[in-house]
């Protein structure tokens, strides 16, 4: 393809947007005949800038400007004579005038400028009416052609229930002392998990023992030890969840005092000091 000045390109573009005067016209017209590529390049812009002018839609003058226009048109002066152009000169001239110009680089930059300042204009009419469409879309889609609507959206919430508190369960205590003494510990017992907490109350510390935690139940061989009871006010464990229900709820809890670090061999070595058997505190949750 011929490689084309500023010039000729801004000479096409004004031939495709309309702002040539009839002269300017028919050069262009002349080039076009004798020269392929410059055609294609006057279609490519009629292409661009027809693009632009689609998207705007036409406007229906007001009432009034056509009545101004008329009263304008009868208070003018008197109408000059017409006069009609001459015809325009062969082709060839016209070709020739088109180089002559071209060489002598008569196109000059004013003509660029008047192109760019046409396509601006454009641009800035088609931004202002886009402006108005979208509006007119938000505000009042009613108002819009049936293609131009925009689709209604449905947005679907999605709503958490609140999580279900947790169902609490059958708590057993049980008071660990001697026969008609103050409570030395007391043992608590949450029914669904089976965990234990003792608590020290009034047991007092035995230099160089320990006490240590005993379950007995006539369904079991022997006492089983439940661990050392350590030296904090507080002590918690999971080792009842071995066993069944039956077997911790009607079981007797003892404490005997062992040598350090508790039995040596998983057997008693002394009487039981404190003992006591769990009662139900707080019943389980009833069924619906």
């Amino acid at each position: 393809m011929m490689a084309y000045s500023e010039d000729h390109i801004a000479l096409a573009a004004e031939y495709a947007l309309g702002t040539l005067d009839t002269e300017e016209r028919a050069q262009v017209e002349a080039m076009m005949s004798i020269d392929r590529d410059f055609t294609a390049m006057v279609g490519a812009w009629e292409q661009k800038l027809g693009a632009l002018n689609q998207m705007v839609g036409a406007v229906e003058p007001r009432p009034f400007i056509w009545e101004n226009i008329k009263a304008a048109i009868g208070h003018s002066g008197a109408q000059e004579p017409l006069v009609l152009p001459e015809a325009p000169p062969p082709v060839a001239e016209i070709v020739r005038a088109a180089v002559v110009a071209d060489n002598s680089n008569v196109i000059r930059f004013s003509r660029q400028a008047r192109l760019w300042r046409g396509v601006a204009t454009a641009v800035t009419s088609i931004a202002a009416a886009l402006v108005a469409l979208v509006a007119v879309g938000l505000y009042q889609p009613d108002l819009l052609p049936d293609g131009l609507r925009p689709k209604p959206q449905t947005q679907v919430a999605e709503v958490k229930a609140p999580a279900a508190p947790a169902a609490r369960s059958a708590q057993y205590v049980a008071v660990l002392q001697k026969e008609g003494g103050a409570p030395a510990f007391i043992l608590t017992v949450d029914g669904a998990t089976k965990n234990f907490t003792i608590r020290k109350v009034d047991a007092a510390p035995e230099p160089g023992k320990s006490y240590e935690l005993w379950l007995i139940s006539d369904k079991l061989p022997k006492p089983r030890s439940l661990g050392v009871i350590g030296g904090s006010d507080f002590n918690i464990s999971p080792v009842l969840a071995s066993y069944d229900s039956g077997i911790v709820n009607a079981a007797t809890y003892a404490v005997t005092v062992e040598q350090a670090g508790g039995s040596p061999d998983g057997a008693p070595h002394s009487t039981p000091v404190f003992t006591g058997k769990l009662i139900e505190t707080v019943p389980p949750p009833a069924a619906r």
